[in-house]
């Protein structure tokens, strides 16, 4: 099975392992991902990424001429990525920029117009209803009609796509995976004690940026109730919300107690996951965000619940979005913003020590079974199969 993959996420090494996988899981795979050959991330990377070409036999990263730098939505391809798929003549093409991707509909029409018969595939992480307008109704309308097959990266993106009419086969499934050589339980205690973290001592944790939506006020909340109780907080990151959040600590007489580290590349976050007792993800629906077609956020996953899952960290999580599906039982939901609610998840965890220890198995489990590159790279080629079977 020839499979072609485009997206900019791919520009990053790291992110390749799940397609990697793919292209090693069978004898005849081959799984070729085009990449923007120039890519400006924003945030935090104000530079210009150049893409490489990479072959690796089975599996390869192709640079394709684009026309945006920086917008995923308007992403469009060079006249190269013409020569390319005469040349490789995929059986599968898949879109990773959402239902209303340009450069989509770009490779429907060539997909036309070269007579390739590739199925045609688009991931999206939307999961909050819109609204459109011309032209961009009928762009996303010319997308769904010519779509063979959509994954989606979480339940209320599936919905959506169902009540805007689309009536082919959805999947439900994460972009990327966890890496389980890394994301595994490794005891750290050089860091935890540079950090004076003791052992035994119950470490509560986040990884994430410091944003009202991310429900950081509300785990602070939470953990001024329970200050009778030997706790640290650990936090990996940073945001606007940094200085509120160390005045409300002030404020509750806690401050000491928290560990605060701004910067840690995601190759060695692992090492700071592995000295927690718990992490929270605390997320919180908002409508405050406005885009021309929607408003709001909420979560579309929470990578980091499955990485911490990864390490046999228990979980706790809000109810916003995908978290209470990507938990299940393998952890702790409470209802997003609810403090009081929050405070007794992490006071069973605390006083429970066995019980978190099996939340910690169980997580642990659920990751190995389904969030590893190997298992979405599996669940991935089935839906390609039946895809491919289905004329």
């Amino acid at each position: 099975m020839k499979i072609l993959v485009a997206s900019h996420t791919y520009i990053v090494d790291l992110n390749c392992e799940k397609l990697r996988t793919l292209s090693q899981l069978e004898p005849g795979i081959e799984v070729t991902v085009v990449v923007p050959k120039r890519w400006k991330p924003g945030g935090v990377q104000n530079k210009i990424i150049q893409t490489q070409y990479r072959d690796e036999g089975a599996f390869k990263i192709v640079p394709i001429s684009n026309l945006s730098q920086n917008h995923q939505g308007l992403l469009t391809f060079g006249v190269d990525l013409i020569s390319l798929l005469r040349k490789f003549r995929p059986q599968i093409i898949q879109v990773e920029q959402g239902s209303r991707g340009l450069s989509y509909a770009q490779m429907i029409t060539l997909n036309k117009l070269l007579g390739l018969k590739a199925k045609n595939i688009f991931f999206t992480w939307w999961n909050l209803p819109y609204k459109l307008k011309l032209p961009a109704a009928l762009l996303e309308k010319y997308n769904l009609n010519n779509s063979h097959g959509i994954i989606s990266g979480n339940q209320d993106g599936a919905e959506i796509l169902r009540q805007r009419g689309y009536k082919g086969s959805i999947k439900v499934m994460p972009q990327l995976g966890v890496d389980e050589s890394l994301f595994a339980p490794k005891s750290q205690p050089e860091l935890a004690a540079k950090f004076g973290i003791e052992p035994g001592e119950f470490v509560v944790g986040f990884v994430g940026r410091f944003v009202p939506e991310k429900g950081l006020m509300t785990l602070v909340d939470a953990l001024a109730s329970l200050k009778d109780k030997p706790w640290k907080l650990l936090l990996i990151g940073r945001g606007a919300l940094q200085s509120e959040l160390m005045n409300k600590a002030a404020e509750n007489n806690f401050k000491d107690r928290i560990i605060l580290v701004e910067s840690v590349p995601h190759d060695e976050v692992y090492k700071y996951i592995n000295l927690m007792s718990t992490l929270v993800l605390p997320s919180e629906t908002t409508y405050k965000f406005k885009t021309l077609t929607s408003a709001g956020w909420k979560e579309q996953f929470g990578h980091v619940l499955i990485e911490a899952m990864a390490c046999q960290v228990p979980v706790v999580g809000s109810n916003s979005g995908e978290i209470p599906h990507v938990i299940g039982n393998a952890g702790l939901v409470f209802p997003e913003g609810d403090a009081k609610a929050l405070a007794d998840c992490l006071w069973q965890l605390m006083d429970q020590p066995e019980f978190a220890e099996n939340l910690g198995e169980m997580g642990y489990q659920k990751a190995m079974v389904q969030y590893t590159n190997k298992a979405l790279a599996k669940q991935q080629l089935e839906f390609y199969k039946e895809l491919v079977n289905n004329r």
